[in-house]
């Protein structure tokens, strides 16, 4: 709980402090010299001194206590007296008993605010020890390589950092570390995928919009860029992000402002950017889908994490970590993984990298016999059904048969785009234009014939 601590010059209010101290949810401290009020950063602090406004200057520049609030209060309702305070370092002054119901606001309002600033540090202190770098197993040089740099990162809190890697490596998890272990760890962590929200809103979800920006804008909405102010705004698929929202972004970095849509009025942000992909941004810069100074803007300091395949030092350290948190969170036996499964863990490629690898022990351990695991409860899933070829009106455009393959990568994928287009080496954006084209000239400039 956090403390009122009160220093009376006088014996004037002495009755008030009990009951408001109850009132407003605070810790009554009765201090008996300027000594009470060293460290006062958890706490709000009240000098008193009914009749001897004099004196309440000189002890304010006395106290002065870096970051903390301190009201002064006295009986005289005189605006010479309640400057002075305030130039020693007052906050506030309040004359009473006029001012009482001033005072019992103003006290309500730093107990809200101290009560908010303590939970958002718990908050912080747990998040870190879950995203604590220890938390990222592996022992693989290329993964610890990785964890050094991040290491580097965290004191410095305004840099941008772009991180690499295949779907499913861990790349927020990554984000949320620095986040977590860095001087901004009690502000805000706000994360956005930049492939899961239609082009037509993305802009409004990061930068926000005024009333009547468009035609559903019934009223102003601050975008995740004010959200995140103070912390962390991570973008997450920063590789699909529009070709006409990467000019607006590349401004934001530069200036460290945006504008809301529809609007005029220019914000200051304090939010550091991380981003991450599993696009190669450099090919795509050649290709002319992303934009090479944003590309440089966001690339500061590159973190590159391994797919699972090349670590797989890590695979059995993974599988055991993963067996012995489910088992936990299940309320069952950890299984014991045997030499059989062991064999058939290391022998999978995974694709889906770590969590694919997570998902498959989670899945063994709530339907595997018993007390372990062998080869038969970690095997791979049969391989999906091929998707029914599309039949094609032959003679068949180029467009045509592009447009199919990649409507039948989408159903074999099981309708998820991003995986689509990575496995088919286009961009989701190129990916949607191939699903949209119907009749005139597809992107590849071939006429077609439907």
């Amino acid at each position: 709980m956090s403390s009122l601590t009160v220093l009376s010059l006088t014996d004037s209010f002495a009755q008030l402090w009990p009951a408001l101290a109850d009132e407003c949810g605070l810790r009554l401290v009765v201090a008996s010299g300027a000594e009470a009020f060293d460290g006062l950063d958890d706490g709000v602090g009240v000098v008193a001194a009914g009749g001897a406004e004099e004196d309440l200057a000189p002890m304010l520049r006395r106290l002065s206590p870096a970051g903390a609030e301190i009201a002064a209060l006295g009986a005289a309702a005189d605006h010479r007296v309640a400057v002075g305070v305030v130039r020693a370092g007052a906050s506030e002054y309040f004359a009473l008993p006029g001012d009482l119901e001033q005072l019992r606001t103003w006290l309500r309002e730093r107990a809200e605010r101290l009560t908010a600033r303590a939970s958002r540090s718990a908050f912080a202190t747990r998040e870190g020890e879950k995203y604590r770098f220890e938390g990222i197993l592996g022992e693989s040089a290329a993964l610890r390589a990785a964890l050094d740099r991040a290491s580097r990162v965290i004191p410095h809190a305004n840099v941008t950092v772009l991180i690499t890697g295949e779907t499913g490596t861990g790349k927020e998890l990554l984000a949320r570390a620095i986040h977590y272990n860095g001087p901004r760890r009690e502000a805000p962590f706000v994360d956005v995928n930049c492939a899961a929200i239609p082009d037509t809103l993305l802009e409004s979800e990061l930068f926000g919009h005024e009333k009547g920006a468009f035609t559903d804008a019934s009223s102003a909405k601050p975008g995740l860029f004010e959200v995140a102010n103070g912390g962390t705004l991570f973008l997450d698929e920063i590789g699909h992000l529009p070709v006409g929202l990467q000019g607006k972004l590349l401004r934001a970095l530069e200036e460290r402002a945006i504008r809301r849509v529809g609007g005029t009025r220019t914000i200051a942000m304090d939010v550091r950017v991380m981003a991450a992909t599993h696009v190669d941004l450099a090919d795509a810069v050649r290709r002319g889908e992303f934009r090479e100074d944003l590309y440089f803007r966001l690339n500061v300091i590159p973190l590159h994490i391994p797919p699972l395949r090349e670590r797989r030092a890590d695979i059995l350290l993974l599988a055991r970590h993963f067996a012995a948190r489910f088992a936990a969170e299940y309320g069952v036996p950890e299984p014991v993984i045997t030499a059989g499964a062991e064999r058939e863990l290391l022998g999978r490629p995974w694709p889906g990298n770590v969590r694919e690898l997570r998902n498959t022990i989670e899945r063994a351990l709530l339907l595997g016999g018993g007390g372990e695991l062998d080869g038969r409860d970690v095997a791979a899933d049969a391989a999906p059904p091929a998707a029914s070829a599309e039949v094609l009106p032959f003679p068949a455009t180029m467009g045509e048969i592009t447009r199919a393959a990649a409507r039948a990568m989408v159903e074999r994928c099981g309708g998820n785009k991003s995986e689509a287009a990575r496995r088919l080496g286009v961009s989701r954006a190129r990916l949607q234009r191939l699903l949209d084209a119907s009749g005139g000239t597809d992107d590849d400039g071939e006429d077609s014939d439907a």
